[in-house]
């Protein structure tokens, strides 16, 4: 930002990008609002007009993460409109991309892990959010014609949590090169039953 970008975007928009991109290289914990306000070009009194804890803006984080997923499901919408099974085969392409391009994992998931305390605000939004990403999986497996469709959408979603805890512990070469393999398998296999 430092091209004179930072002085066209709006401060909450900056402060907020800023935010999500340090939440995901450095963890919620790892990062203070100091930081975040001198990477974003701004102060904290500004931080606290638009956010009124480091709480509140990890939530808008957490919620910009989800728009940021739903516009990809509305690309596999428009990329294979009425073609269920193939924007289900399209999500596991999306998530194999996402998987191998960046080994930090899911923010929802890495948000849950350091946010250990069950009251914190957070929880309840990430676990909303993951519901509803759930249900969205499960209703396009049926969709699609998938007969245990909540089975199949489950199966998937432990299978790309563990894809990305593979990579983060073994790398790009161990169990989560085969994802993809693995994934399109369990599609066959629920849809031959």
């Amino acid at each position: 930002m430092e091209d004179g970008t930072a002085e066209r975007i709006r401060p909450r928009d900056r402060i907020l990008e800023t935010a999500r991109d340090m939440f995901h290289k450095h963890g919620i914990k790892g990062v203070g609002v100091d930081a975040i306000t001198e990477a974003a070009g701004t102060n904290k009194m500004t931080l606290y007009r638009h956010f009124e804890s480091k709480d509140d803006l990890v939530i808008e984080c957490l919620r910009a993460t989800a728009c940021s997923a739903n516009a990809m499901w509305q690309k596999f919408e428009a990329e294979h409109p009425g073609d269920k099974l193939a924007q289900l085969h399209a999500w596991v392409r999306m998530a194999a991309d996402c998987l191998m391009m960046d080994g930090r994992g899911c923010d929802m998931a890495n948000a849950a892990i350091e946010l250990s305390e069950t009251d914190h605000p957070a929880r309840r939004v990430i676990k909303e959010l993951k519901q509803a990403q759930r249900d969205r999986l499960v209703g396009l497996c049926r969709d699609a014609g998938i007969g245990q469709a909540e089975l199949l959408a489950d199966t998937l979603s432990l299978l790309l949590e563990g894809a990305r805890v593979s990579l983060q512990s073994v790398g790009a070469e161990g169990p989560s090169a085969q994802f993809v393999r693995m994934a399109e398998g369990l599609i066959t296999s629920f849809r031959a039953r």
